[in-house]
């Protein structure tokens, strides 16, 4: 075994990706370095704006290290966002507190073929050197992720301006001008390649590919949007770090969910909380891992509800392939007791 092998062999989550079953599962949460920690209030502050956060090495290293200390994650998540591939393509990207993000929304097939895919993983080097500062500070057994939004959830935030309840401005710009937005998705899967290969090559371990969107397609639209900019990011990322860790989260996939497991060639999937754990154990799990999926105002409630979610999903997903996760993201008012509750309860589980 090589050095680099030792190096993960004691990381739970790597075995988890790699075909192992670890019992008790692995634990980390979507948007574990958040504004549910004080520690993450704080530093934030310091930064000035979130996106200057997103940028500063150090002070990105530092609020993705701190749920690590506190509680013990078997994984960091890179602290960055989605959002940073269409700010290195050109088009600027702004976070105003309480709107969330905002970007100049594209309208015209001029204002795609004017994104610049040469040279913007350079103008993420912020954020690939916080990546190898991580795992520089991570203790050993700590499996690292990076991330990339995924190409169709990216295009409705650059088609839009923003995000919408239902992103029917991206749905309509691909059924109206399907040809362009093949273009943009073309763009934003070449740039995902990319940076997430610079990610892998600075130290993560894996990445995670976040398609918050997928859930409002069709059918076709699905197999077009989601399944096959995924399959060509995965195809693209192997192509220069063979046998690359891919893990999928189609958020709202519904039945879709086995058409992306059995078409992609990811690792493993991420499950929203509507996904039920009887279909994920007999129709995912025995082709990928599975991850998630408690339900993210169990954060906020807690209690009798918490314990009894977890219960249910070590005793139906715990036998296999599972990474003990959220269905999405911790909300802002996730209280800290409950995710200690939460770890404290898959890692007491006993099947």
């Amino acid at each position: 075994m090589s050095e680099g092998q030792n190096a993960t062999a004691d990381r739970k989550l790597v075995r988890v990706l790699d075909g192992e079953s670890v019992f008790p599962p692995p634990i980390w949460l979507m948007r574990q370095a958040g504004r549910y920690l004080p520690e993450y209030r704080a530093t934030r502050a310091e930064a000035g704006s979130f996106l200057d956060l997103c940028y500063n090495p150090e002070l990105a290293t530092e609020v993705t290290l701190q749920p690590i200390r506190r509680f013990g994650f078997d994984a960091a998540i890179l602290f960055s966002d989605i959002l940073v591939i269409p700010d290195a393509l050109g088009r600027k990207v702004r976070f105003s507190e309480g709107h969330g993000p905002q970007l100049d929304p594209i309208t015209t097939d001029e204002e795609i073929d004017r994104l610049r895919v040469d040279g913007a993983v350079e103008r993420l080097a912020p954020v690939i050197e916080t990546v190898g500062r991580i795992r520089a500070a991570l203790p050993e057994e700590v499996t690292l992720l990076g991330f990339c939004g995924a190409p169709w959830t990216v295009a409705t935030y650059m088609i839009a301006g923003e995000g919408t309840p239902d992103q029917a401005p991206a749905r309509l710009f691909a059924y109206r001008n399907e040809a362009a937005f093949a273009k943009l998705m073309e763009k934003l899967v070449a740039s995902s390649v990319d940076y997430l290969v610079a990610q892998l090559e600075a130290g993560a371990d894996a990445v995670q590919v976040f398609d918050t969107w997928a859930g409002v397609l069709d059918e076709v639209s699905f197999r077009k949007w989601v399944i096959e900019p995924t399959r060509a990011i995965v195809d693209g990322v192997r192509a220069k770090v063979p046998g690359a860790r891919i893990i999928g989260f189609p958020r709202g996939s519904g039945l879709l969910y086995t058409d992306f497991v059995a078409e992609t060639g990811v690792n493993a999937v991420g499950m929203d909380w509507t996904v039920p754990r009887e279909f994920a154990r007999d129709r995912l799990q025995p082709n990928v891992a599975v991850q998630g999926n408690i339900d993210p105002l169990l954060m906020i409630e807690g209690g009798a509800a918490l314990d009894a979610s977890v219960d249910d999903l070590v005793e139906k997903l715990g036998r296999g392939r599972l990474i003990a996760n959220l269905g999405h993201g911790i909300t802002p008012q996730g209280r800290i007791e409950n995710v200690e509750r939460f770890i404290r309860r898959v890692r007491d589980a006993r099947l």
